[in-house]
C-alpha cells in the first residue's frame, strides 16, 4: 500500500507543480461550497488520479482543490468516500495517507450528522471533542511502520489547542458552537429510533456515516485534527431522514463553518 500511496502523491506533485499544502480539508455532505472560497491554483478530478476511488454520493463533487485560504496553502477534498459505498477502509482513508505525503501538517474534517443531544437544533455546528467508532477500524491489517505505530494512542484525537482556538474565534465572530461526541456508523440507512437511544446511552451527541476512519488514520500519522459536525436533523424526533434535506441544511450551516475554518486556518502556527 505504501508504494501506491507514494506513486499517487508523486503523480499529484507533478500535476500541481509541487504545490505543498499545509492544511488538508475534508468537506462532507452539503458542505462542498466551502471550496468556492478557496483561491484555487490547481484542481484535479478524482477520476483522473491514479489509485483514487470515485465519489458516488450526491453532494460530493469528487475533486481535489489546491489553493490558498487566508494566505495558507491548502488541499480540499470536495467529496469524500464512505464504507457504505462498497469501498474498503483502506480505500476510504487513502486520500488522507496521500495528503500526508504531500506535506499537510493539520487536518480539518467536516460532516453532516444527526443530532442526539436534545439541546441541539438543526443548523448547529458541533465541534467534535471525541468519537465512538462503530465501523471496522481502518488500521486492521499489516502495520506500515513508516506511517505510524502498530498501536496508536487515540487520546486527544481532536486537538485541544485547535478546539480552544475555535472557541475563541467563534466568540469573536458571533458563531454559536456546540461540543460533543460523534458516533460513526456504517450506514447507508439512517438510524432507527432505538439506535439513536443506544447512541445516547453510550455517550454520543451526534451520529453519522463518515469522518472517524479518516481521523484514526490521521492520528496514526500524528497529524493534529479539528472536526465539525453540522447538525442537519434531530435523530430522536419523529422526523423522517432524507438525504436531500441533509444537503440543504448542510449548505445553510456551511456558511458559518466557512467563516470558522477560514479564521482558524489564518491563525495556525
Amino acid at each position: 500500500m505504501l508504494e501506491e500511496i507514494k506513486r499517487t502523491a508523486a503523480f499529484i506533485k507533478a500535476q500541481t507543480e509541487d504545490f505543498a499544502p499545509e492544511v488538508g480539508i475534508v468537506l462532507g455532505t452539503g458542505l462542498g461550497g466551502f471550496a468556492d472560497g478557496i483561491e484555487a491554483v490547481h484542481t484535479l478530478e478524482y477520476k483522473d488520479i491514479p489509485g483514487f476511488p470515485v465519489s458516488t454520493v450526491e453532494g460530493h463533487k469528487g475533486r481535489l482543490i489546491f489553493g490558498r485560504v487566508a494566505g495558507r496553502r491548502v488541499v480540499a477534498m470536495q467529496g469524500r468516500f464512505h464504507y457504505y459505498e462498497g469501498y474498503t477502509m483502506q480505500q476510504v482513508t487513502f486520500p488522507i495517507r496521500v495528503m500526508q505525503q504531500l506535506g499537510i501538517r493539520y487536518l480539518f474534517v467536516s460532516n453532516a450528522s444527526g443530532g442526539i443531544n436534545t439541546s441541539f437544533r438543526v443548523g448547529d455546528l458541533m465541534v467534535i471533542t471525541d468519537h465512538i467508532n462503530l465501523m471496522p477500524n481502518p488500521l486492521i491489517g499489516r502495520n506500515i511502520a513508516e506511517l505510524g505505530p502498530r498501536f496508536p494512542d487515540m487520546h486527544n484525537c481532536y486537538d485541544k489547542d485547535l478546539i480552544a482556538a475555535a472557541t475563541r474565534i467563534a466568540e469573536e465572530e458571533g458563531i454559536k458552537l456546540q461540543y460533543g461526541v460523534y458516533v460513526g456508523g456504517t450506514g447507508p440507512t439512517f438510524e432507527t429510533q432505538a439506535e439513536y437511544r443506544y447512541f445516547k446511552a453510550i455517550g454520543g451527541d451526534a451520529a453519522g456515516m463518515s469522518t472517524v476512519p479518516e481521523v484514526i488514520v490521521a492520528r496514526h500519522m500524528s497529524i493534529p485534527v479539528f472536526g465539525v459536525s453540522v447538525i442537519t436533523n434531530c435523530g430522536l424526533s419523529d422526523e423522517v431522514g432524507d438525504h436531500e434535506d441533509v444537503q440543504l441544511q448542510g449548505r445553510k450551516a456551511g456558511v458559518k463553518m466557512e467563516r470558522l475554518f477560514k479564521r482558524m486556518i489564518e491563525n495556525l502556527k
